[in-house]
């Protein structure tokens, strides 16, 4: 007998049918007040959201499991959702549930996704939300990002290392690509980020090209300088095409594609953007360079600052522009103050025009948008500068928009409600229709109250009032005294104990007015704003030219602030090739210094002629990667045109920086720490350029001592003979055999870290100075770290047996041998016997270092004694 199939209310057929067309993702659901989920969705939403699980048809064969939240709860449960990894599709009802008798019609109206959001509960307000785009052509890779929230659209292209860097700078929240590459995109870029494939159609043929031509309404790519960029214009149109697939289509605020100019920027490979630590750290609350460098008076500027941050300039004569403006604005801090205090007011002006856009922005943002086209007027008339040619600049491209700030100023409220279904949103003379409604809604209480007496007077009823209940609307309420008075034409609708309720013609004639003004009041206010809001729509581009020049001012202003407040000095940037830092300091390190405690300032200089590269030893926790790390940023933020944390700093261009800085172990994805800093050394080798300035942190040190020696040799030996590429280099080691290579090679010199030794501790100076250094101390750094004091007194023993077989010639395994043998001997003395612990006793009381001769013979017959008793 054939299964019986379950029997489906007209309901769950509907959303059964909408599901199908979205697989993958979770659907809400619009039933009435409430967004339900159902299924499979529900037990997910209802533990990601910490909601009721419950059951629809309890017992029966359709029974589903489901679980909701109210519609206006939307805000607060969708970023949760989405955060979580889902992609959600909200689905709305599309007609008034009582203008129709049949089911009410339903369909998706967005589909959010991680990296297409908009919502300020959604993204982070001071950094960019990044939908990537990835299409491989071979060995050729196209990447498109775009970020829907603020209209940002560029498109780069190149090998798989190149796009490894973008993606590791972008950090996109979300990469697209075609299902049949998606084996490739995890081998050459890993899993961490949230990956969504897509069916192949949409990379064949024209497709992508021409969804860009349409969407710009061009006839060529030609104007955007990408028509070459085969594989990228594929990767950007299969983005727009991703927006229109997840029911985004109002995207006029995407106005503008561009391409990342690679030649234009320094390069920072991905190693360097994670060991430097510039925008995050795998650290838990670790303090990153945008945290110390961020005091931007906007979103929109903190954004800026984060990309700036990750592509520093590398052409002289932008970055002497920015330098000259931080410069102009540390002089004149009162001009600073009053631009800090008017970009405060501007806000997001970036992800605001980007709700008109997208037709999502609320009455209360129209009002803001106004806001900042005030405090543009006021940016424009204070940025036209005579002494400030680039300020000048900003002044000319600045618009006012006077017009369209002028018609929000007009046509809304000075405090709208959010909502504009709240109503009271669009302002009085806008529409006479509107004005007159408003009279009759509004204006009715002194019409009542007339009615009220009027009636009162013609029936002698004195104790008569006029009030309204959901019921049956508005009525005349009589007590029992009086109810004999009520005349003939008043119908009776209701009987309390005290009172009797009636209504009368001309009451129900006012309510069917007021009623129905209401309803109208609420169209006529929706079409005057959707037509407002088509009208700013044709201000975008403007608009979007305006956020863009506020957050340039706004990064700049920050670094004047910045600078002022952390002390540091307006970099000089030449075209020269050496670096030459005097009195630098670490600007994260810095920043968390007990109170009271001077961070010690060091000088680096590096040339191609006589010190090229730089061999720094001393102990550990002596300071020797805040050195590396702290030259690496110093270069960084003057390339940024930020002013830096120095007494003073030449600095020739760098093009490239190449960091193996710290333990950045990868055991999480099966690579071995040496493996992992192979793999980063390698990658500096093979792109070496005559600009770059490299940083090498304790090369070799995941393999054995003489293999370690061999490569770090090797290493430096290639840099320093290299033929066409003199890279600037500070190479930290804790190898002093290293020292020797300056006997032989005149462009490497010794450094250390120095220390001061007393009493037999050891106390950091953190200073560089000349020359190597002859041992590590790492057994007094292991004293500081708490270690017992047995295993410290074993380990100086053996350190002092090495050093003396090692000067004598003899293998490190040797010697190892030997100590091992020592020990097991030692062990010996562990049995359980109490003359050998008072032996013991005796000897852990004796104090080495100030026993004379004599006093020790003495020690020994006293030994021997306790033994032959």
């Amino acid at each position: 007998m054939a299964k019986k199939e379950k029997k489906q209310t007209p309901l769950m057929q509907q959303y059964n049918t909408i599901k199908v067309k979205y697989p993958g993702a979770l659907l809400l659901f619009r039933v009435g007040d409430f967004y339900e989920t159902f299924g499979e969705d529900a037990i997910k939403a209802a533990g990601i959201l910490g909601i009721v699980l419950t059951k629809r048809g309890n017992g029966t064969e359709s029974e589903t499991a489901l679980a909701g939240f109210p519609h206006h709860s939307l805000e607060t449960y969708l970023p949760k959702l989405v955060r979580a990894g889902q992609r959600v599709a909200i689905c709305d009802q599309l007609e008034d549930p009582k203008q129709t008798k049949t089911i009410v019609k339903r369909g998706v109206t967005e589909l959010v996704t991680p990296g297409v959001s908009y919502s300020d509960n959604i993204v982070q307000q001071k950094a960019n939300n990044y939908l990537a785009s990835v299409f491989a052509d071979k060995n050729t890779y196209g990447i498109a990002f775009l970020d829907i929230s603020t209209g940002e659209f560029s498109v780069a292209q190149g090998n798989a290392s190149y796009i490894d860097k973008l993606l590791q700078s972008f950090k996109p929240t979300e990469v697209i690509l075609p299902k049949k590459q998606f084996n490739d995109f995890v081998a050459q870029f890993g899993t961490t980020y949230y990956t969504y494939t897509l069916d192949e159609w949409p990379y064949t043929g024209d497709y992508a090209s021409e969804a860009l031509l349409k969407h710009f309404e061009v006839n060529s790519l030609k104007g955007f300088g990408i028509e070459r960029l085969t594989s990228g214009i594929t990767a950007a149109g299969v983005a727009l095409h991703y927006l229109n697939e997840t029911e985004h289509r109002n995207l006029q605020h995407i106005s503008h594609i561009a391409r990342i100019e690679e030649d234009r920027y320094m390069w920072l490979d991905r190693f360097t953007i994670r060991n430097l630590e510039l925008i995050g750290s795998a650290n838990d609350n670790a303090i990153t360079l945008s945290d110390v460098l961020d005091h931007t008076a906007s979103p929109m500027g903190a954004r800026l600052l984060k990309r700036w941050i990750i592509m520093p300039l590398k052409d002289q004569k932008s970055i002497q522009e920015r330098l000259d403006v931080v410069d102009h604005f540390d002089q004149n801090r009162e001009l600073r103050d009053e631009l800090v205090k008017e970009i405060k007011q501007v806000g997001d002006l970036e992800r605001l025009i980007s709700k008109i856009g997208l037709q999502k922005a609320n009455p209360r943002e129209v009002i803001q948008l106004k806001r900042a086209l005030y405090a543009v007027e006021k940016l424009k008339e204070r940025t036209d500068l005579p002494d400030s040619n680039s300020l000048r600049v900003i002044s000319e491209q600045l618009n006012n928009c006077l017009i369209i700030r002028d018609k929000i100023d007009r046509e809304v409220q000075q405090e709208p409600p959010v909502l504009l279904q709240k109503g009271n949103v669009i302002a009085d003379g806008v529409d006479e229709e509107l004005d007159k409604l408003r009279k009759i809604a509004f204006g009715g209480k002194g019409y009542l109250l007339e009615i009220q007496r009027r009636e009162a007077e013609a029936t002698g009823i004195p104790s008569l009032k006029i009030a309204f209940n959901n019921v049956f609307g508005y009525y005349l309420e009589v007590t029992n005294t009086h109810k004999d008075k009520v005349p003939e034409g008043w119908i009776r609708k209701q009987t309390l104990v005290n009172a009797e309720r009636y209504i009368t013609e001309e009451l129900k004639t006012y309510e069917e007015q007021i009623l129905g003004a209401e309803e109208k009041i609420q169209a006529i206010e929706n079409r005057i704003y959707q037509a407002l809001l088509a009208d700013i729509a044709e201000y975008i581009k403007p608009i979007q030219l305006n956020a863009q020049l506020i957050a340039k001012l706004d990064v700049l202003l920050n670094f004047a602030v910045v600078a002022e407040k952390n002390f540091y000095v307006k970099p000089k940037v030449n075209e020269g090739k050496s670096l030459d830092i005097k009195g630098g300091r670490h600007p994260v390190i810095e920043k968390n210094l007990p109170v009271g405690e001077d961070y010690i300032t060091n000088d680096t200089f590096l040339d191609q002629e006589s010190q090229q590269i730089i061999i720094i030893t001393g102990p550990n926790m002596a300071g020797k990667s805040a050195l590396l790390r702290q030259t690496g940023l110093i270069v960084l933020m003057a390339q940024i045109g930020s002013f830096v944390p120095a007494k003073e700093a030449h600095i020739g261009l760098v093009d490239k920086i190449f960091t193996r800085v710290g333990a950045s172990d990868n055991l999480s994805s099966g690579e071995s720490t040496f493996m992992v800093e192979m793999n980063e050394t390698a990658s500096i080798m093979n792109n070496l350029s005559d600009r770059s300035l490299i940083l090498l942190d304790e090369i070799g040190r995941g393999t054995s001592t003489y293999d370690g020696i061999s490569i770090a040799w090797a290493i430096a030996e290639y840099l320093h003979h290299h033929p066409t590429a003199r890279a600037k280099t500070l190479f930290a080691t804790h190898y002093h055999e290293l020292n020797e290579l300056s006997t032989s090679m005149p462009r490497i010199k010794n450094f250390n870290v120095s220390v001061k030794e007393l009493n037999n501790k050891i106390i950091f100076l953190r200073k560089l100075v000349p020359g190597g250094s002859e041992h590590s101390f790492g057994i007094h750094v292991a004293k500081l770290a708490g270690m017992p004091s047995k295993l410290l007194t074993r380990a100086n023993d053996i350190l002092r047996r090495l050093e003396q077989e090692r000067t004598g010639g003899e293998d490190i395994k040797d010697s190892m041998r030997k100590i091992q043998k020592q020990a097991y001997q030692l062990q010996m003395f562990a049995i359980d016997d109490p003359i050998l612990e008072k032996i013991r006793d005796m000897l852990n009381n004796l104090d080495v270092n100030t026993l004379t001769p004599v006093e020790a013979l003495m020690k020994l017959d006293e030994i021997q004694r306790v033994l032959k008793h």
